[in-house]
């Protein structure tokens, strides 16, 4: 045997070695998880469906009232991730529900990593609109023996995530469920409009010259997202109504003059496709 044959089964040899090490490792990991989650289950007295192929753990605690969905269906969804000791590392929230076509609810994005979390997308297939479910993944299907040290996320830890389908099903649903919640939360005093739009007049201003959709306006305002996010503006705006928001072209004639403050919380279909809360002082108004 020549030295190059020599070299040459050395090197399927060790690569033998390195690939049954990784097989091995991978099989002790996933067993390792699966007696893990299993040992959660029984002392917390749990019981809890298991995939066949996959692995993962789920249980519908809810089935819902409303339509089956598919992947091409539009969804609005809720999610909670936490370990088994029962960290929340990362959740929805009700004041910006996240809404996708079910195909892609699977997609997250963790301290700017994309992750592909197939069993999500799985788990919330077999409910109707207005489910709940639980599901629970072993580690190797989430963050692995790397962990995720931002989230404060171990290595190989098991990850439960609490799902829900919203019953409503319709963008305009949603931004009624949203800016509901926002002034309950802050206990708000708000007129609705017919448009769906909610305001408070704190003053009506002083000025002469009403305001109409050919009105030059310079206003002061802030723009947040209903979740209290303010979006970075320039301070003060001056421009015809009509090129403003849909929003402000419907509340503000007839109700503020220069002088006027208010504010004013604008469904999506108002806004620029989401709903947003505004504080709007006029500064001036020319016709």
């Amino acid at each position: 045997m020549n030295k190059f044959t020599k070299l040459g089964l050395f090197a399927i040899l060790l690569a033998t070695v390195v690939f049954s090490s990784c097989k091995k490792e991978y099989e002790s990991i996933e067993s390792t998880d699966d007696a893990a989650i299993q040992a959660y289950l029984k002392k917390n007295n749990l019981n809890f469906d298991k995939d066949p192929t996959k692995g993962y753990y789920f249980k519908i605690n809810t089935q819902g009232t409303g339509s089956k969905v598919a992947n091409q269906d539009s969804v609005y969804y809720t999610y909670t991730f936490k370990t088994l000791s029962g960290q929340v590392f990362f959740q929805s929230t009700d004041l910006m529900i996240p809404g996708n076509y079910l195909g892609y609810t699977d997609r997250f994005t963790f301290n700017q990593q994309q992750f592909l979390l197939t069993p999500v997308r799985e788990v919330l297939s077999k409910l109707n609109r207005g489910g709940k479910a639980t599901l629970i993944m072993p580690s190797y299907m989430v963050f692995g023996k790397n962990g995720l040290s931002a989230l404060n996320i171990a290595s190989n830890e098991n990850v439960i995530v609490d799902l829900g389908l919203y019953l409503e099903s319709k963008r305009h649903e949603i931004d009624e469920l949203e800016i509901n919640k926002l002034i309950s939360n802050n206990n708000l005093t708000l007129t609705k409009d017919p448009s769906r739009a909610r305001y408070s007049i704190i003053t009506p201003g002083t000025g002469t010259d009403a305001i109409n959709l050919n009105s030059t306006i310079v206003a002061n305002y802030t723009l947040r997202t209903l979740d209290g996010v303010v979006v970075p503006q320039p301070a003060q705006i001056t421009d015809v109504l009509s090129n403003l928001f849909k929003g402000w072209q419907l509340i503000l004639p007839g109700r503020v003059t220069a002088g006027g403050k208010l504010r004013l919380i604008l469904p999506s279909d108002l806004a620029n496709g989401m709903p947003l809360d505004f504080d709007i002082e006029i500064v001036s108004v020319t016709n």
